[in-house]
């Protein structure tokens, strides 16, 4: 884990939560599995794959010595997820973690949860998929919007603080609307709406709450029971015309490394060939992999007027 040890003797203290290394990527030979995030006040190392307990104590001694160095006196917290695409063990390491545990992101406030789950409340590749709904809401004030696959509603944080007036937030899990409700609060937020429905069964509430400005999907790739990405999402983009109202833009996402932008953007031309596509978000600089399909995919497309 060289790579990473040695960006832990470079690490500055951080403010907002964010992704510091990125070993997935490809780029750090070697660290392929590993993955450092900050949630202020907590550390947070992911692996995908088995790590020693020699190789623990290594990452802790640097990340322990840097600290020192960056926030003398002040106790070190870091969490260690184990986890593999459908199931994690968390186990804190070192210090405590707050409860509730609340972190900044764009000087927006989100709660998260590092030691239970596989997810953690805040989907830090997304960044600039939240800081481009901000903008647009800034630039479309009133703006409706749509948020499918809501799951903490952090899109709507954004959209509300940008200046939409209204954000439907639809998700199948209760509970994660839940924490969407506590992220509104948190923000000091009105104008949120919480469904807890099956998108599929919901097309007719949604296409009577419709016409949206704005429609964001960010589904998960592939959940049992739930979404296949390659079966499912052609049923979402073929209803996608009417929930827009004209000249709304629908941000699709994926995150599928098996999967690139030419699946989505096929899609979308097969089953609503009037949505024209406008562009790909660009994802935060330190999740550049070997392969950017291979990385998260953010589409923007736009039903013209």
């Amino acid at each position: 884990m060289q790579a990473l040890l040695d960006l832990v003797a470079t690490l500055d203290k951080p403010h907002d939560a964010a992704r510091v290394f990125h070993g997935r990527g490809g780029l750090h030979p070697g660290c392929e599995h590993l993955a450092l995030d900050a949630y202020p006040p907590v550390w947070l190392l992911t692996s995908y794959a088995p790590v020693s307990d020699e190789d623990l104590a290594r990452f802790g001694a640097a990340l322990q010595a840097r600290w020192d160095v960056i926030a003398p006196g002040e106790p070190l917290n870091w969490v260690f997820q184990q986890r593999d695409e459908v199931r994690a063990s968390n186990r804190l390491m070192a210090g405590s973690v707050p409860e509730p545990h609340v972190v900044q992101e764009d000087g927006a406030r989100y709660g998260v949860h590092l030691l239970r789950g596989l997810n953690h409340g805040l989907f830090l590749d997304m960044r600039e998929g939240r800081r481009w709904v901000r903008d647009w809401a800034h630039q479309h004030p009133g703006g409706k919007v749509l948020n499918l696959f809501a799951y903490s509603c952090a899109f709507s944080v954004a959209a509300l603080q940008g200046g939409a007036a209204e954000v439907h937030n639809l998700d199948m899990a209760s509970g994660a609307l839940q924490l969407g409700q506590r992220n509104h609060a948190l923000n000091g937020l009105n104008g949120g709406r919480f469904l807890a429905h099956d998108l599929f069964s919901t097309w007719g509430k949604l296409k009577r709450l419709a016409p949206f400005d704005l429609v964001i999907a960010d589904p998960p790739s592939y959940q049992k029971g739930s979404f296949v990405a390659e079966k499912d999402y052609a049923r979402l983009v073929r209803r996608l015309p009417d929930l827009l109202a004209p000249g709304g833009r629908a941000l699709l996402c994926l995150n599928s490394p098996k999967l690139g932008s030419s699946f989505l953007r096929e899609l979308v031309a097969a089953e609503a060939p009037t949505l024209r596509f406008v562009a790909r978000l660009a994802n935060p600089p330190v999740y550049a992999d070997v392969d950017a399909e291979r990385s998260l995919k953010v589409l923007l497309f736009e039903l013209p007027r």
